[in-house]
């Protein structure tokens, strides 16, 4: 089965040039330079976004230099890597990356004679999600399910998931660069742990609120609501930017009053303009419940764990946590 290609509007021809010219960010020692992929002397590892630059420069520590093929701010869904990518990825010792999510580093990964190529995907476990997402809280006429468009991509927003992940890039480190291998293991284990910690805040944190539905711009919380009993109502889908229709609308503003919905969520790195329109109308508040595509000036913590907390915090307030 095929993870669904979840594509948005694409970036200008300008922007697009731009971000070429940038070329790669490293989240390394050097973070916030540009840097050649390999010959640095450490353990050379290309990561396609910030999740999976989050895990690589976590579990290796001092030993790599990571380096991510999407800019800070850049939607990751919408990435053309350069010819100058293309040719710093096949230097690489390694390549992390989340198949389906972003078609050209795939293309460029199959491509490439990377020996260790990590696929995310086949880490975990990934499920198909619609508009809604999790147990309902009510019935609510001309309510709809009408966008079951292939396997949601976002894992990294379940600790437990991640942690998996985690565990595989771990393990995968370990047996690429042997000479490093018990510091990987020490990293790895170190990071569940977190992970699972977090995992804990959340459960504890959502166990007992006044409502149990959350709205957002679009459905990148559903492994997140599944885990801790909640229901995600996506205005839009897997697809933040498209526009939904009038039916849908309306039966986002009855769910709203039959379950007692606050807020509706949007992210940093798309228009808030539909969210704000839907809240207005409903007589709803709007707020940030942030995916973690990647990390900003605007995001509500400097790293996924931050954010993650961040995120717990928004949700909390939303659903009325007792």
């Amino acid at each position: 089965m095929t993870v669904m290609n979840v594509r948005r509007r694409l970036i200008p021809a300008v922007a697009a040039a731009a971000v070429t010219a940038l070329g790669l960010t490293t989240l390394s020692a050097c973070s916030g330079e540009s840097a050649a992929a390999a010959g640095t002397g450490k353990f050379d590892v290309v990561a396609s976004f910030y999740p999976m630059a989050f895990l690589a420069d976590r579990i290796g520590g001092p030993h790599v230099h990571v380096t991510s093929l999407t800019q800070p701010g850049q939607e990751p869904h919408d990435l053309e890597i350069s010819a100058k990518q293309t040719a710093l990825l096949q230097d690489s010792d390694a390549v992390l990356y989340l198949k389906n999510l972003q078609p050209s580093v795939d293309d460029a990964v199959a491509q490439s004679e990377i020996k260790t190529k990590i696929d995310a995907a086949a880490l975990t476990s990934l499920e198909k999600h619609g508009n809604e997402v999790g147990g309902h809280a009510a019935s609510h006429d001309g309510s709809e399910n009408d966008e079951l468009a292939g396997l949601d991509p976002h894992i990294w927003l379940d600790p437990v998931r991640y942690a998996q992940v985690a565990e595989g890039v771990g393990a995968a480190f370990e047996k690429a660069d042997p000479k490093n291998a018990a510091d990987y293991k020490k990293n790895t284990a170190a990071l569940v742990k977190e992970l699972d910690d977090l995992n804990t805040r959340f459960k504890d944190g959502l166990a007992h609120t006044r409502s149990k539905v959350f709205i957002t711009t679009h459905a990148a919380f559903g492994y997140l609501a599944e885990r801790y009993g909640l229901t995600e109502e996506a205005i839009n889908g897997l697809d933040p930017e498209s526009e939904p229709s009038a039916a849908r609308v309306k039966a986002l503003e009855s769910m709203a009053k039959a379950d007692g919905v606050t807020t509706v969520f949007y992210e940093t790195l798309v228009s808030d303009k539909t969210a704000k329109t839907i809240a207005s109308d409903a007589g709803l508040r709007t707020d940030v419940l942030d995916p973690i595509e990647g990390i900003t000036a605007k995001s509500r913590g400097k790293d996924y764990f931050s954010v993650q907390e961040a995120n717990l915090k928004a949700l909390r307030q939303a659903l009325g946590a007792k």
